[in-house]
């Protein structure tokens, strides 16, 4: 790639390169509008260390500015001779035109500390650039294997440093609980550990024997949710209710419809969830409203996937709420308990974020979905008039395996290579310009239950995030060359900040994981899969 203006993840739309450049040294002083404080103080902290440019205050040099005729994601980076100015219409375009001037210097700078080298070049131009979507997301698995806190910051950097903008954490799930709440402690002395942790995919039926577990606190989820908000990326907390809901009923057994038992060790869906008597909607109620207390964004996930109605069926509370509210059946419960959350939470000025599964029955107004079940579902909640983010698990679940070679580590799913990701587009085929408009953007999954660490997660997510980043940021015609030219300077910036990649020539020696066989499907058969599961929702409102 010879033009330097473009050899940036993602491609900017427009790029005009100039002769000369801007000499980048410890003199080069930073002057930034009193609004971009947050802005220049991040810049200096993290160009200073590895260039020795800590860029004081004064004018040239540098030059920060918001333009209100600019979009609120947009930036215009113009680097002369003499200096850099940096124009965007609100701080967090500002802030996606210096991620640019990042990638625009050696990926040396990119580091902790200090290398020899400097000083330091930026190549003359001008860039002008804009998100193609609003939502440019990534769900973290947190429940399957839990990340401290430290991991999930490292990982909200890399997220801002590809110009992505929505961390989805999924906060609770069978096998682990993930947050405090008031007045229900054993969510986190009990529902926070299983026993051990099955190692591979569920068919093999393999374990560690190794206790698993924690939490966050208050505190913790506080400080993720501040330092996402510097780096302008909404943090969307996710409960998922009423599935999904063995650890909860592990802790406290009454929540349920008469099992007790411990967390899920096992992956897959449990049948144990929550029963809708009083009990357990006041204590999804404190759930939400402790969410609300914590996260200040609009949306809150409450899940709504994979909620088998069996234990409904024979349960007295069960059916005794039926009966109360005239329901056809046990099967319509999780439209009714989906819309009693709805309800609640609009209450507290928050709308419902769920998987497309709460299509069934009717979504309530307002609810954002996330459509996971391949392309189909995405198409239904625009037609049906619902904001909706495209994640299916066709294209952008990233746990899924990313080639045929078999020393990938706990290869599950369809093969997902990095040219498949690359060419997703998060609006299904076939949408009026007025249904397309619904379509808030696209999501990436990192579901974790073959992810036991960081480093496991970085090898699963890049680069195929970076594929992603730029599927969601720039046009819908895309050249999967000319991105490839692009990706080996990209992965020595990886590597300068420390990802642990999967190289593009496949999975080295170590990377595989022998102990933890996976069970690789194909997509023919996902898609039938898929077909089956999607039924629900030709009885959905359209």
């Amino acid at each position: 790639m010879s033009d330097p203006l473009t050899n940036l993840i993602p491609r900017p739309s427009a790029a005009v390169p100039a002769e000369g450049g801007f000499r980048l040294d410890p003199a080069t002083p930073l002057d930034a509008a009193p609004a971009l404080a947050g802005v220049a103080a991040w810049l200096r902290g993290t160009l200073g260390p590895a260039t020795g440019c800590h860029l004081p205050p004064g004018p040239g040099g540098i030059r920060l500015r918001v333009d209100d005729e600019l979009a609120a994601e947009e930036y215009e980076l113009v680097i002369g001779d003499t200096g850099i100015d940096l124009r965007g219409g609100s701080a967090a375009g500002v802030r996606h035109g210096a991620q640019t001037l990042r990638q625009l210097l050696p990926p040396a700078t990119l580091r902790r500390s200090r290398l020899p080298g400097g000083p330091w070049r930026v190549p003359a131009g001008r860039i002008r650039d804009a998100p193609r979507f609003a939502w440019r997301g990534v769900m973290l698995d947190v429940a399957r294997h839990f990340m401290p806190v430290a991991d999930v910051l490292r990982l909200v950097d890399l997220i801002a440093f590809h110009k992505l903008n929505v961390l989805h954490l999924h906060l609770t799930d069978d096998q682990g609980w993930r947050l405090d709440v008031p007045g229900w402690p054993r969510l986190t002395s009990v529902g926070a550990w299983r026993p051990s942790t099955m190692l591979g995919a569920r068919q093999h039926e393999r374990y560690d024997g190794r206790p698993h577990g924690g939490h966050y606190s208050d505190d913790d989820l506080r400080e993720i949710v501040a330092y996402a908000a510097e780096r302008h990326i909404t943090v969307v907390p996710e409960v998922d209710m009423p599935g999904h809901m063995q650890a909860a009923v592990a802790a406290y057994p009454e929540l349920g419809n008469g099992w007790s038992g411990p967390v899920r060790t096992s992956w897959g869906i449990s049948a144990h969830v929550l029963n809708p008597g009083p009990v357990a909607l006041d204590f999804c109620r404190a759930v939400l409203d402790h969410l609300c207390d914590l996260f200040p964004g609009e949306l809150i996930g409450i899940g709504g996937d994979e909620c088998p109605p069996d234990e409904w069926r024979d349960n007295p509370v069960a059916q005794a709420r039926i009966q109360e509210v005239g329901l056809a059946g046990p099967e319509r419960l999780q439209s009714w308990f989906t819309a009693r959350m709805a309800e609640h939470l609009a209450r507290r000025g928050r709308r419902v974020f769920g998987w497309d599964e709460i299509l069934a029955g009717g979504a309530p107004s307002g609810a954002v979905i996330a459509a996971w079940r391949g392309p189909g579902p995405a198409a239904h909640a625009a037609r049906a008039g619902h904001s909706v983010v495209s994640c299916p698990d066709t294209a952008v679940y990233l746990d899924y395996r990313q080639s045929d070679d078999p020393a990938e580590p706990t290869p599950v799913g369809t093969r997902l290579t990095l040219a498949d990701v690359h060419a997703f587009d998060p609006i299904p085929p076939g949408l009026t310009d007025a249904e397309a408009a619904l379509v808030l953007g696209g999501q990436a999954n990192l579901w974790t239950e073959h992810m036991e660490s960081a480093r496991r997660v970085d090898y699963q997510a890049f680069p195929r995030l970076c594929a992603f980043a730029e599927a969601v940021w720039g046009p819908a015609g895309r050249d999967f060359a000319d991105f490839s030219a692009r990706l080996p300077l990209h992965l020595e910036r990886l590597d300068a900040l420390g990802v642990n990649y999967r190289p593009v020539t496949g999975p080295r020696p170590w990377d595989s994981r022998p102990d933890a066989p996976g069970n690789p499907r194909t997509l023919n058969d996902r898609l039938s899969e898929l077909t089956e599961m999607t039924a629900d929702l030709s009885q959905a409102p359209a």
